[in-house]
């Protein structure tokens, strides 16, 4: 049940949010064991970039949400990409997806 209320409010977050290639989409997914998030361009159908947990991000935690905002911000300098629009997949602006978000902005992309 919750499953599927969070894909609702997913699609009702993607029926306003799009990426281009100035402004990317920013998507986050938040598992029980991992994190990963995507610089998404909507209009050409391709992923610019791609960030998860890894040996070095490892968890899903709010620590590893931080260490996987700033490890995005910084892969996006790297390609050029200074602003984005966030998505956060139909989970609360709270915890890990906000910790995310928060240390992208700290890293320098305008999200």
């Amino acid at each position: 049940m919750k499953t599927v209320a969070r894909q609702a409010r997913h699609r009702r977050v993607r029926s306003r949010v799009n990426g281009t290639a100035e402004r990317p989409r920013l998507a986050v997914f938040r598992g029980s064991k991992s994190l990963s998030a995507q610089l998404i361009d909507d209009a050409a159908g391709t992923v610019l970039l791609t960030v998860g947990s890894s040996k070095k991000l490892s968890g899903a935690d709010v620590a590893a949400g931080e260490a996987l905002g700033t490890e995005l911000a910084k892969q996006a300098k790297a390609k050029k990409v200074a602003t984005a629009v966030f998505d956060r997949a139909g989970y609360r602006y709270h915890g890990v997806v906000k910790a995310v978000c928060e240390a992208a902005r700290k890293g320098g992309l305008k999200v």
